[in-house]
């Protein structure tokens, strides 16, 4: 019953007409879905832009629902990011109640090709490097993709984790920029300015990539949750292994982890990665029937509320990424 009545009062508040718009501080208002979407609408938007994350501190995204409250708080935004309909299927829902006349919907990922992922029981391809064949996605109907999306989870489908290639993360950045200057040509100046100094860090950031993982004996990693780290292997020339499909909430079953055990001892692996936000369970149990030791790598979808406030940034969660991936690839 209060659900049902917080749900009629959003009804009520973002109804046409019973609200004023009002922009704090004359700042344009952004609302996003994940973190690398409100660090780059911070980075480009500057002082012009005030950019909230829909997602709460520490909640993985694969899961999430959205509230009434949420509603009411694209409602009340000039623009609305997400990344595209298959990393954030609930966004749907949210599109779809949106005042599409006053919030502008911006996918992120908008143009980026989504590559396929594999079935829980199967692994990367055999040899390092090898890149699977990409699929274009539409983006004409987000409420049939969102059905997909639900399919896709059972038989491999589609990885959604575009921005772990910074290629793609600066394509990211393009579009969060165009959308900037669409809706607000007056500072648009300032946005291409900001957005070219950070277009600038991640080449950078990818070259350092390519220079250190080139340089690491090792072409394999094993990590013990969902399958996220496609897009960063392919770029990288890597072999991926994860103990799950890209539902977060899959678990391996005994004979998948019995196989993944094989690998580690097969690919003389001293380390097995975690994943933030997940239970670290899988990678923990494999490391001690190997000996191997636990390194975190961060997908990046989310923050906790502690390094928020210690103003933690993507760029600063990647140059840990490559610091462990340096090292558990010897």
């Amino acid at each position: 019953m209060k659900w049902l009545t917080a749900a009629l009062l959003a009804l009520v508040l973002i109804a046409p007409g019973c609200r004023k718009h009002e922009q704090p501080n004359g700042k344009l208002q952004v609302v996003t879905t994940l973190f690398p979407l409100y660090d780059f609408a911070r980075r480009i938007g500057g002082d012009h832009v005030q950019v909230s994350l829909l997602l709460p501190p520490g909640v993985e995204p694969h899961s999430f629902e959205p509230r009434p409250e949420d509603m009411v708080r694209v409602n009340h935004a000039d623009l609305f990011i997400y990344t595209n309909p298959v990393m954030e299927p609930w966004a749907a829902r949210i599109v779809a109640g949106v005042d599409k006349g006053k919030v502008s919907i911006i996918e992120g990922g908008k143009g980026i090709p989504l590559l396929p992922a594999p079935r829980i029981d199967e692994h990367a391809p055999a040899h390092p490097g090898e890149q699977a064949e990409e699929h274009e996605h539409g983006h004409a109907d987000e409420h049939e993709q969102a059905n997909q999306h639900e399919h896709a989870h059972e038989h491999g489908g589609l990885d959604p984790h575009v921005w772990l290639d910074f290629n793609n993360a600066r394509l990211i950045a393009g579009n969060i920029l165009a959308a900037l200057v669409a809706r607000d040509p007056s500072h648009k100046e300032s946005y291409r300015q900001n957005a070219a100094g950070l277009d600038k860090e991640l080449a950078a950031l990818d070259r350092r990539f390519q220079e250190t993982l080139a340089a690491c004996p090792k072409k394999v990693f094993l990590h013990g949750g969902h399958y996220a780290f496609g897009y960063l292997a392919r770029r990288y020339g890597l072999r991926y292994i994860s103990a799950s499909a890209v539902n977060a909430d899959a678990e391996p079953t005994p004979a998948k982890l019995a196989e993944l055990v094989k690998i580690m001892r097969r690919e003389h692996l001293s380390y097995v990665y975690t994943e933030e936000l997940l239970n670290p369970r899988v990678a923990e149990t494999i490391a001690r029937e190997t000996g191997a030791k636990v390194l975190m790598l961060r997908a990046a979808h989310n923050l906790t509320r502690d390094e928020f406030q210690r103003g933690v940034t993507f760029m600063s969660l990647m140059e840990e990424d490559l610091q462990n991936l340096k090292t558990g690839l010897q």
